[in-house]
């Protein structure tokens, strides 16, 4: 039987291939909060606002391309059955060659329905305007977890993460809860690393490598991959 993989991903993977990440906007977005553009009330209050936000972002992500990191979680599943669990709202790990991706803050690149959450429809990089109806009717809107919404996926992350051989945690400082609190369903005796640039506090029982995921992660898999 193959040994199990779980890969937990965060914005800092990401951030590598140029994306940039929710928590650091630039240019018009420095002007709002959070609470202006990514919570239940910002849609309400002002709907196209919101809308403009994720399709900057949507267009900025057909710009990028998957980094030598998320390539290679993709190369473990020569060997091994491997699992992302990522907080990002991207498609690098799909288009690196991940198979068996769990998103818990939604996906960027998809719409849902305001009258059915599940009720999906794939987006590639177009935009999202006022106007753009669900077959049943309803507005549009981002495919992403706001701030007050229920995570998705968690017991599916929850349990993979339990069953793991080896668990490794890329590109977040697990500051951002409950997709945080995942790591600690790792069995004592999962091999357990962590590489990341800074941590507030390294997690118990992770080797911790301090660096970028793009040089750290490929060497990772190698060792893995040649029985390390």
């Amino acid at each position: 039987m193959m040994e199990k993989i779980v890969l937990f991903s965060g914005a800092g993977i990401s951030a590598e291939s140029g994306l940039k990440t929710f928590r650091d906007p630039d240019g018009l977005w420095k002007r709002y909060s959070l609470e202006d553009l990514a919570t239940p009330g910002a849609w309400s209050r002002n709907p196209s606002l919101v809308l403009e936000f994720y399709n900057a972002r949507r267009r900025q992500l057909g710009e990028v391309e998957p980094n030598a990191a998320h390539r290679a979680v993709a190369e473990l599943e020569e060997q091994f059955a491997v699992t992302v669990v990522t907080q990002n709202v991207d498609d690098l790990h799909e288009r690196a060659g991940s198979t068996n991706v769990v998103h818990l803050h939604g996906q960027l690149n998809q719409a849902r329905s305001t009258m059915d959450s599940d009720l999906i429809l794939d987006l590639g990089f177009r935009d999202i305007v006022l106007g753009d109806l669900c077959p049943k009717g309803s507005q549009l809107r981002p495919n992403i977890v706001w701030f007050g919404e229920n995570v998705n996926n968690l017991e599916v992350a929850a349990a993979a993460i339990e069953a793991a051989d080896k668990v490794l945690v890329v590109g977040t400082s697990l500051s951002v809860y409950p997709a945080a609190g995942l790591i600690h369903h790792a069995s004592a005796q999962a091999e357990k690393v962590m590489v990341s640039m800074d941590l507030d506090s390294e997690p118990q029982r992770f080797t911790w490598l301090q660096g970028k995921a793009a040089e750290l992660v490929p060497a990772v898999v190698e060792t893995w991959l040649s029985g390390g």
